[in-house]
């Protein structure tokens, strides 16, 4: 084969006529003119590799498929011919491994891998730079497979690769008990995977909060004479993911930040579960992320338009100012003679009988999950060329350290996650004394002391900086034209935001984002939390306005169920402080907590400082703050979080007055205080009490396991209503009177 001859056209798979014809209306459709075609007509077929580094142009990214060159400036580049049937066989492995997992686990999606294989084994195989045995080598290219029900796509390149989390017993085990190949990607079960994606749209927002922190530590830490920050973000997203709504909050985002290093590809299948997207889904997507401001490029043939993908990303990392949607239109199931082009290959194994179909229009005559030597020969070059890229980054760096050695060391903070020593000494702190503030005040406080010590910490508000007092004040807004600055405008957008900010914390375990809005709105943004919580990603929500202590503004925005919600979702922190000293043990506590969320439920109406509040009990979950018994045996224990502790309290000195013992106890953290040992929480809670009260301005849903049968529970077990705070707080019995008539009820 001539060197200078397209691979597409040197390619012609064995497909039979109806795959063909299925290929050819999918092409069809299309209406709207190739924005890139004179770069794609003036882009080079020829078999020319490219040395690279870290620091060189963008150019040095597009490696030809015919280059199997170990990438780094210091290793010679090796030259090799095309050769148009290994090419091939690569991506029919790509398809065949998916098939044959999925068809063994009579479960999941083969098409999409089917329809991607191309644009998959172009990006895994020519375009990311990544090191398969250190999968968190700081300057590797991310990728986030948004359409996560395709993650057969992604485990098999992985595979190819030579990551160790995806064997060959691995792919094998697919959707299994104890798998590391589960049904959508997890990065905690599968090195390789960054972040956790399956509910549409998430991934793509993922992969712009990603991209911002790249661009984010790009702008803080490179210099002119050396660029240590250099990556980029690809997505793939689908049809479903361009549907749901969250996508266009974080691309708009996208858009308006100039994320130029993030290049997501749309495969353009137009098919969903329900069949084809025509029935509900008829938009201009291309007209769509243009008035988002990216820069849009079509590729027609996803199919086998190897050169066509490979100029489109050429091109795309020609756009310094903005991200680059690439629009690949690719047939679903391609190579599939009866399900191809058709919903019955989005969700479920092909059958037997079409496999074996498959396996003879493809001309694949192999036994499942097998590799043909020569692609396996081909792929394992990736091993030491990514060893190679990353001990070339780790001389960079080791240069960059000796010129900055104190920028340096904040990056080295952000990359390791290790905290500054003595971080949590600028927390500030508060006496009985001190003035009453809303615990939002305090909340602000703490924020402006832990970001002059953490280097990685960042974030904002969905257009409630000034009511949620999220604002950073030594710092500037992140925008297009500033990104070293670290207040994020998400604006009204607390969906984008929440999945913006999970992608922020998997890009380096030193980056510690923030995100804030009113409590009762994590229902525009529940979804992020909850892959949050399962991901492992240690966000921290501000959420003030947090009970219906915030008055006039009505039901519509006072959280009623929302404390007992998020503690029945696992892996999460709830904590509602009651003061300023509590609000400094919440941010201490969510710092730490690099592997879990934390939710921060702030007050609006100002509290007073309470006598008896501790950092090192907001640590527990669960401690006493008064206490006039002895031998852990009061007549009463009186348990309160956030606002109502200070209820609790007083109507403790009531009760004190008329000769009784009583305990008082602040269940901040719920989780926390499970995690103790029972010893301490005997000591807390001890079980030959039952005489017990609680009291929250919120659902009772969840209390009875703290207050017992014999307790009683006062809180708010219906919508709220608009009135100043006092008289709700009256209305409702959230009073100190409810709570001393309660507990002599129970003595």
């Amino acid at each position: 084969m001539s060197c200078s001859m397209s691979l597409s056209q040197a390619i012609s798979p064995s497909i039979s006529s109806p795959q063909r014809s299925a290929s050819a209306s999918r092409l069809s459709r299309s209406a709207l003119s190739l924005s890139s075609s004179a770069a794609i007509k003036s882009f080079s077929s020829s078999c020319l590799s490219t040395r690279t580094s870290s620091s060189s142009s963008d150019q040095h990214r597009l490696i030809r498929y015919a280059a199997p060159i170990i990438r780094a400036a210091s290793v010679d580049a090796l030259e090799k011919t095309a050769d148009a049937t290994l090419l091939e066989k690569s991506v029919n492995t790509i398809r065949f491994l998916a098939i044959d997992a999925v068809e063994k686990a009579n479960s999941g999606h083969p098409g999409l891998p089917m329809g991607c294989a191309p644009l998959g084994h172009i990006l895994f195989d020519e375009v990311l730079r990544f090191n398969p045995k250190n999968p968190y080598w700081f300057n590797r290219d991310r990728f986030v497979l948004s359409a996560g029900h395709g993650c057969m796509l992604q485990y098999a390149l992985l595979h190819l690769a030579g990551y160790d989390s995806v064997l060959e017993e691995d792919l094998k085990s697919f959707r299994q008990w104890g798998s590391r190949t589960p049904g959508h990607p997890e990065n905690f079960e599968t090195p390789g995977v960054e972040v956790t994606t399956g509910p549409l749209g998430q991934g793509i927002a993922n992969a712009v909060g990603l991209a911002l922190a790249e661009k984010h530590l790009a702008a803080r830490f490179n210099k002119p004479d050396i660029e240590i920050v250099d990556h980029y973000t690809y997505a793939i997203l689908g049809d479903g993911c361009q549907m749901e709504g969250i996508s266009n909050e974080a691309c708009s985002l996208a858009g308006h930040w100039g994320l130029s290093k993030l290049i997501a590809f749309y495969d353009d299948n137009h098919i969903s579960i329900d069949g084809d997207t025509e029935i509900a889904f008829t938009e201009d997507v291309n007209k769509r992320f243009e008035a988002l401001g990216w820069h849009v490029i079509w590729v027609k043939n996803g199919n086998t338009g190897y050169d066509e993908i490979r100029a489109a990303i050429k091109e795309a990392k020609t756009v310094k100012d903005r991200p680059t949607l690439i629009k690949v239109t690719t047939t679903i199931g391609y190579g599939s003679p009866n399900k191809s082009n058709s919903y019955s290959v989005h969700g479920s194994a092909l059958g037997a009988k079409e496999v074996e179909a498959t396996r003879k229009n493809l001309g694949w005559p192999y036994e499942p999950f097998h590799v043909p030597e020569e692609v396996k020969k081909h792929w394992s070059r990736h091993t030491p060329e990514g060893a190679a890229l990353e001990a070339e980054w780790n001389l960079k760096f080791a240069e960059y350290e000796k010129r900055y050695k104190d920028e340096a060391a904040e990056l080295k903070s952000i990359i390791t996650g290790e905290l500054p020593a003595g971080w949590e000494k600028v927390l500030p702190t508060y006496t009985p004394e001190s003035p009453a503030e809303a615990t939002r005040n305090n909340s602000q406080q703490n924020l402006n002391a832990l970001v002059k010590v953490l280097p990685g910490f960042v974030g904002g508000s969905a257009d409630l900086a000034s009511s949620n007092l999220t604002l950073l004040k030594a710092y500037g807004n992140f925008q297009k034209d500033s990104p070293h600055e670290r207040n994020l405008r998400f604006g009204v957008r607390e969906h984008g935001m929440g999945a913006i900010c999970n992608g922020i914390v998997f890009h380096s375990p030193g980056i510690i984002p923030y995100c804030a809005t009113f409590f009762v709105f994590t229902d525009y943004m529940r979804a992020a939390i909850r892959i949050a919580a399962l991901s492992r990603a240690g966000v921290i929500y501000v959420m003030t306005h947090d009970s219906i202590g915030l008055g006039e503004d009505g039901p519509t925005h006072q959280p009623v169920e929302h404390l007992a919600s998020f503690r029945a979702m696992p892996d999460i922190l709830m904590l509602r402080p009651a003061d300023g000293t509590e609000t400094a043990g919440a941010y201490k506590v969510a710092v730490v907590n690099r592997k879990r969320p934390s939710i921060l439920a702030l007050s609006r109406q100002k509290l007073p400082q309470l006598a008896g509040t501790r950092v090192e009990g907001v640590e527990k979950g669960g401690y006493v703050i008064s206490d006039n018994s002895s031998g852990n045996k009061p007549d009463v224990i009186l348990l309160g979080t956030g606002s109502e502790l200070e209820i609790a309290a007083k109507a403790a000195d009531d009760l004190r007055k008329e000769g009784k013992t009583v305990r008082v106890v602040s269940l901040v953290c719920w989780e926390l205080f499970e995690e103790q040992s029972d010893a301490y929480k005997e000591s807390v809670l001890p079980c030959g009490v039952t005489a017990r009260v609680s009291i929250e301005a919120g659902s009772t849903f969840g209390w009875l396991k703290y207050i017992g049968s014999e307790g009683k529970a006062i809180g708010i077990d219906k919508f709220g209503a608009s009135a100043p705070a006092e008289t709700i707080y009256k209305e409702f019995g959230i009073t100190k009177e409810a709570v001393v008539e309660a507990a002599k009820s129970l003595l």
